[in-house]
């Protein structure tokens, strides 16, 4: 992922918590690991269960551990 895409992604992220931003899409919230070369996203649904990734599986706990300690800083702009 350039400089570019990933300053994009980052302005446009509610929250960026290690590494990952978090993106609200309607109804869900999209994750993307900043830190990678190749892009890696999930979408999970506001209660954190999977719809899709292409995040690794370790990847994937990573970022929905990290969802679920910080999901409260972003309850303002889901609620």
């Amino acid at each position: 992922m350039t400089e570019e895409k990933k300053r994009t992604i980052a302005d446009a992220a509610e929250m960026i918590v290690g590494g990952y931003a978090f993106l609200r899409q309607e109804e869900n919230i999209t994750i993307v690991n900043l830190n990678q070369k190749d892009e890696h996203a999930m979408v999970i649904t506001r209660d954190g269960k999977m719809l899709e990734s292409s995040m690794d599986p370790i990847e994937q706990v990573i970022a929905l551990k990290k969802w679920k300690e910080n999901a409260q800083f972003m309850e303002d702009e889901i609620a």
